[in-house]
């Protein structure tokens, strides 16, 4: 366990996940002006934590063992993957979310008894969310290594 909590690799994971999901609510608390305990926990929003999780650990294995290593290619092609995700699959998903959601609220507006839990809209990123979340574990990847 010991060897776990004192992997490199992991702290730059998880402190960029971690200042990534502060940040989602001290911004949402900036512009709602509302406490949501909630954005600490959840998905969507800026920065994206999802990039920077694996843009940390990338930058992390291409400092340690070198940008030409099967360690930084390896971490490079899925933070690619998990980036391209965020902002393309969960992103649309979290839009078609928004439509139904509106749909349904018209429909419970003109008088149909819908029994409906609308579905969570926040899913993915916007390109600009995915690129502050890459850079905020690029650097914090050059802090902890």
């Amino acid at each position: 366990v010991l060897e776990i909590l004192n992997n490199r690799f992991i702290q730059a994971g998880f402190l960029a996940w971690a200042i990534a999901q502060g940040l989602k609510v001290v911004l949402t608390l900036i512009i709602t002006r509302e406490f949501d305990k909630t954005r600490m926990w959840g998905s969507g929003g800026m920065p994206s934590s999802h990039s920077a999780v694996v843009c940390a650990l990338a930058t992390a294995c291409g400092i340690s063992c070198g940008f030409n290593s099967v360690e930084f290619a390896i971490s490079a092609i899925l933070a690619t993957v998990v980036m391209t995700d965020a902002a393309g699959v969960r992103r649309a998903a979290g839009q078609q979310a928004a439509q139904i959601n509106l749909i349904i609220k018209e429909m419970i507006q003109r008088g149909h008894g819908l029994d409906y839990k609308f579905m969570k809209e926040l899913l993915g990123h916007t390109p600009v969310e995915v690129m502050a979340g890459a850079v905020l574990g690029i650097i914090l990847a050059f802090v902890v290594v």
